[in-house]
């Protein structure tokens, strides 16, 4: 006797082929039969007549540590259809521990020194195993958490001590479950990480496998050059390498993402590589002069030191100052803000190309967030689908699920099959679309009907069910971590 059979909808497992009629069994937790099933066998049917049946969306590049924790209902996520997130990107993670120092920007993006109360990596793997959220959690260790951890001046290349005990803190994360590394040389606090350092630290990752997860010093003028780094580095430390929201930034490079896509496409003849991608021509992160410079439009997110012009452009916050950029960019600090920076046609070339994989890189704490955090996955059905139309709905839908899948070693999720865990979401072809907009940029997308993390409803009907079978995806369930 089947748990639940979702009756008469058009499966479209993830692999990019067209869609098929069918039912589909599931059994604790797993798929357990694909086609026609009698209603006698299971103990609940549900019909989904006209509706898609896909796997459940995997978030490829997600700033989800904290907020699995805080809202384990993640209801960002799940009304996305998202069932798994990779946590811990841009070298950015919630753990281990800064000692008790505030954060610098943009290790503040996560929380303030409170935030980072786990002492070991393997605390915070024990705290999502203990209080499990909606969606399945890949957890990975970002290198500039460890740097301003054991770094006194984080302005600088580390010396061989501090290197040191950042690579036990890198291979400890590693053991207890942490499925990779990432970094952000781009951001102040990294910045003077060179390769040799960065490899120092997470030689783990040749010795028992995982992700390189990298955001790249440079995403504008010198994007080239940081390819070519990450390259090297990947190559270095024998890693599968994922590119984190790839893009060209900055109005005199618009026109670049053929060149970049050409790099990639050569580079991965050599390595094995993966790269995420928005839907939007906005970026968001901390807000910096150089990023203000080079960007059409800059809109506050967030700010500490005047909280009030959240959601404010930059020139009308420094108007209503009375001061220069510069200088209101000061007074605001430590903030974040939304970039305007990128080409449309650009952020096209990129998430139509069939190497792409989508990722949300939503910034869940943000006062004023990024419409990504709340509409990336149905953006892409709405806009790239139906609406232009630059991808068929299986193709969209493979950027989501098998891809991931295969990037991040995810063994058993991301296709609908039997024998796969049961994460699937059920949703309107013709109605799915996000809603959220960077004037209101938290409502909740439409179309999705019912969403199932591990074989249980998360979304049913289209509202949170406030159930929370979430699993932390284990270096035994990781197809890049080594056996020994």
């Amino acid at each position: 006797m089947y748990d639940l059979v979702l009756r008469g909808g058009d499966v479209i497992d993830g692999t990019g082929a067209p869609g098929y009629t069918a039912d589909v069994a599931i059994l604790d937790g797993r798929i357990c039969e694909i086609g026609r099933i009698h209603a006698n066998q299971a103990r609940e049917v549900v019909d989904v007549n006209g509706l898609i049946v896909a796997p459940g969306f995997i978030d490829s590049h997600s700033h989800d540590d904290r907020y699995v924790l805080l809202e384990p209902d993640v209801p960002a996520k799940v009304t996305q259809g998202v069932t798994t997130t990779v946590t811990g990107n841009c070298g950015i993670s919630i753990a281990p521990g800064l000692h008790g120092r505030s954060p610098p920007p943009p290790l503040d993006i996560l929380g303030d020194s409170a935030a980072y109360q786990f002492t070991t990596f393997s605390e915070y793997l024990e705290a999502i195993d203990a209080s499990p959220p909606s969606v399945n959690v890949y957890p990975l260790l970002g290198l500039t958490t460890l740097r301003v951890r054991e770094l006194e001046h984080i302005e600088r290349s580390a010396t061989a001590a501090e290197i040191e005990r950042m690579r036990d803190e890198c291979d400890a994360a590693l053991v207890a479950g942490a499925l990779g590394v990432s970094i952000g040389t781009f951001y102040p606090p990294a910045a003077a990480a060179d390769n040799r350092e960065i490899a120092s630290v997470a030689r783990g990752l040749r010795e028992i496998g995982g992700v390189l997860a990298v955001h790249l010093r440079d995403e504008a003028d010198g994007i080239i050059e940081s390819l070519d780094e990450a390259y090297a580095l990947s190559k270095a430390l024998g890693s599968r390498l994922v590119l984190s929201h790839h893009k060209v930034a900055g109005v005199k490079n618009h026109g670049r993402a053929a060149e970049t896509l050409r790099s990639i496409t050569s580079a991965s003849n050599a390595i094995g590589i993966g790269f995420d991608v928005y839907p939007y021509a906005a970026s968001s992160t901390m807000l910096r002069a150089k990023n203000v410079a080079i960007s059409a439009k800059t809109v506050v997110t967030w700010s500490q030191g005047l909280p009030n012009y959240a959601g404010w452009e930059i020139n009308a916050i420094a108007a209503d100052l009375g001061c220069g950029i510069a200088d209101a960019i000061a007074r605001l600090a430590p903030a974040g803000a939304t970039y305007h920076s990128m080409s449309q046609d650009d952020v096209d070339a990129i998430v139509c190309d069939s190497g792409s994989m989508i990722g949300s890189d939503g910034l869940p704490h943000d006062r004023c967030p990024h419409p990504r955090l709340w509409g990336t996955f149905p953006r892409i059905f709405r806009l790239y689908v139906r609406e232009r139309p630059l991808l068929t709905l299986a193709q969209a839908i493979r950027k989501m699920t098998v891809l991931p899948a295969e990037r991040f070693g995810i063994a058993d999720r991301g296709r609908i099959g039997c024998g796969m865990r049961a994460d699937v979401c059920v949703f309107d072809a013709n109605g799915i679309a996000d809603r959220a907009t960077f004037e209101l940029p938290t409502q909740p997308a439409i179309g999705i009907r019912h969403v199932l993390c591990n074989g249980q409803f998360v979304l049913r009907d289209a509202a949170p069910t406030g159930v929370r079978p979430g699993k932390r995806i284990t270096p035994l369930e990781c197809t890049l971590r080594r056996r020994t």
